[in-house]
């Protein structure tokens, strides 16, 4: 537990303007320490070096207002290999419908007609792994930590199921295009990327929601899930409202644009994969939330997301969970309603609304109670062990999410994984921690073991017993854990202790 004078400490440095401090007003390392372990993906000698150099305001400010993102030379070498970085998502997912087309031909073998099913299956995991590739080294390694974490939580907030339909050709640029981009921005911005992506699109049905054959899943989850959230007031009318708001709204795999009537073909929209198909649309009247919604097409969209987008409810809503993530299962009213009153006169600033949250009292006396999901505690174990190194092999860190069930694009429902502890803190869950915690410890993972016979590099285990342990966090361990690390017989099993304690669970 945080002492009193450093939360004093952390609030009054938090509140500071973005100008670095002089040297003798610069925090102490374990205040430094717990500042960027809670707001990264986890600290590390590199993370701990900026927060004492630049101070913990300043620090902070960085993050919530950060630069293009820069990566170890090695790692963005592997993300620029990767093919969903090379082929734009246009062509991925039209190759992706060719095979598909080809495998549900008709074929005279049936053993052919499996092998091309095989096939465009494969096709479509080689992809959803690359995008998930990219997510941890990002994670890992990328400058904007903050960014990155908002990257996840709108991922999560925003949930698509990559094995449904086509969705593994799409989520890597769902979540590069529509979600990272906006992660730290407007929330209106960011709700419509989401709403002109295929993937979304895709997964809740929207592309087959047209005029007299109205489909309500995402006009539904969009109001429970997205904006307002469940019990905010609105009708099963509004539902259907905004579902007539959505139809014609859809996704263009074809190499073609429609057919459409002369008198509605200025309405027609295509952009990459989006399109807007007017002969599909509801052109009648529509009330939503008891106002009504001009005739005119796609700009309807735009006239219901603005209204869903600024309602209060959704700023109480998206304010919560934000808390949630960051601070507490539980948090405080009074914090939740000043980040309210921060989005809503801010027109949805999402710094803004963090920064509230993050320079609040109540935030500094949160420090270490809040439990790490499974992602959480993967990606802050590989970094604290390997710091800026850069691994060779993220497929460890694939199995392990899905043992522990919080595979990257892996939740079915539009829910998205759930944030608070019951849902991560069963012994069957610990126990597989615990493994984990060993493997890397011991310096078995297979982090660094490549595809092929010969692996370019078999590191020696980590030492987490380093200059960041001695400085900083060793100082934040309490007493079982300090006399757990003392009867270690090894090193590596000093490691495992120290990945296996309370406090490495939490942030």
């Amino acid at each position: 537990m945080i002492r009193t004078p450093t939360v004093l400490l952390l609030c009054a440095l938090l509140g500071a303007c973005a100008t670095p401090p002089p040297a003798a007003n610069r925090p102490g390392p374990v205040a430094a320490y717990q500042l960027s372990n809670r707001l990264t993906w986890g600290a590390t000698g590199a993370t701990l070096d900026q927060a004492e150099r630049l101070g913990l305001g300043p620090y902070l400010a960085q993050q919530l207002h950060p630069g293009p993102a820069t990566l170890p030379v090695a790692v963005q070498q592997q993300i620029d290999a990767l093919a969903i970085s090379q082929t734009p998502v246009v062509a991925l997912a039209q190759d992706m419908e060719k095979l598909r087309l080809e495998a549900n031909a008709t074929f005279a073998v049936d053993a052919d007609k499996k092998a091309a099913q095989q096939a465009y299956q494969q096709a479509l995991n080689r992809l959803g792994r690359e995008a998930a590739t990219r997510h941890l080294l990002r994670a890992l390694y990328s400058s904007n930590q903050v960014q990155e974490q908002m990257t996840w939580f709108w991922l999560n907030h925003f949930n698509v199921h990559q094995y449904k339909s086509d969705l593994r050709a799409l989520v890597g640029d769902y979540e590069d295009t529509a979600l990272r981009p906006h992660a730290l921005g407007k929330f209106r911005t960011l709700l419509g990327a989401v709403a002109h992506h295929s993937a979304m699109l895709r997964y809740l049905d929207n592309a087959q929601n047209a005029a007299n054959r109205i489909n309500e899943n995402y006009a539904r989850e969009l109001m429970e899930l997205h904006t307002l959230g469940l019990g905010a007031g609105y009708t099963q009318q509004d539902v259907q409202e905004m579902a007539r708001v959505l139809t014609g709204v859809g996704v263009n795999l074809g190499p073609d644009n429609p057919q459409v009537r002369k008198e509605l073909q200025a309405d027609y929209v295509r952009k990459g994969l989006f399109e807007f198909n007017p002969n599909r649309h509801d052109y009648g009247p529509k009330t939503l939330l008891g106002q009504p919604i001009r005739s005119r097409g796609l700009a309807e969209l735009d006239e219901a997301l603005d209204r869903l987008a600024r309602h209060p409810a959704t700023a109480h809503f998206i304010s919560r969970k934000l808390a949630q993530y960051w601070l507490s299962d539980n948090p405080p009213p009074a914090l939740v309603e000043r980040m309210a009153q921060s989005f809503l006169k801010s027109d949805g600033d999402i710094a803004a609304t963090l920064q509230t949250l993050l320079s609040s009292t109540e935030y500094a006396q949160g420090a270490g109670q809040k439990f790490k999901d499974p992602v959480h505690y993967v990606v802050s174990a590989v970094r604290l062990a390997y710091d800026d190194k850069p691994i060779l092999n993220v497929g460890p860190m694939l199995n392990w999410l899905n043992r522990m069930g919080q595979p990257l694009y892996g939740r079915q429902t539009p829910d998205g994984y759930a944030l608070d502890a019951a849902a991560w803190s069963s012994p069957g869950q610990m126990a597989t921690r615990f493994e984990i915690a060993k493997a890397i410890g011991s310096g078995n993972a297979g982090l660094f073991k490549t595809d092929g016979p010969q692996p370019l590099e078999k590191p020696a285990f980590p030492q987490l017993a380093n200059a960041l342990y001695y400085r900083a966090l060793g100082q934040t361990l309490g007493p079982n854990t300090q006399q757990a690390l003392a009867q270690a017989t090894s090193a590596q099993e000093w490691n495992s202790f120290l990945l296996s304690s309370p406090e490495l669970m939490h942030r």
